[in-house]
């Protein structure tokens, strides 16, 4: 090999090494997003409650305070899995009624304790929220949260 590079030198390798890397961010993005439509959402269980559900979510701004998956702020627990938490991830009607129950004794007035506010959400608007909750409570998060209490 000679010891000095040469210019034909130089751009040959970088353009091999740009088409690689680029070919291999393809495939890594194909494959990331085949495995989330095919594997790990559960698409085919998504209805037009859940969908009403994320626009209560969004319309309230949970996430300003609540994460999902990890994406959110950190001020109030993870509810990716709150059903599981609660023991109701497999009876919608004991869900809806643990999430009213939860929701309408907000803010709890307790001396110290960062305190959620009372939203006056409506029955209709809880059911659409916990059937929200129990369906992202199905999506395979590969283990996450890291821990049970969210």
């Amino acid at each position: 090999m000679r010891e000095v590079m040469t210019k034909s030198m130089a751009r040959n390798i970088f353009y091999g090494g740009s088409l690689f890397f680029i070919i291999i961010f393809l495939g890594l993005s194909f494959h990331s997003h085949r495995y989330i439509v095919t594997t790990s959402t559960n698409a085919e269980t998504l209805t037009e409650e859940v969908a009403l559900g994320k626009r209560v979510w969004e319309d309230k701004a949970c996430i300003n305070c609540h994460t999902l998956m990890g994406e959110g702020a950190y001020f109030a627990p993870e509810l990716v899995n709150v059903m599981t938490r609660w023991d109701v991830q497999d009876d919608p009607e004991a869900a809806f009624e643990v999430l009213k129950g939860w929701m309408d004794s907000q803010p709890t007035g307790i001396e110290g304790r960062r305190q959620m506010p009372q939203f006056n959400l409506t029955d209709e608007e809880v059911r659409h929220l916990a059937d929200f909750f129990l369906w992202i409570n199905t999506i395979d998060t590969q283990d996450w949260p890291p821990n049970d209490a969210g």
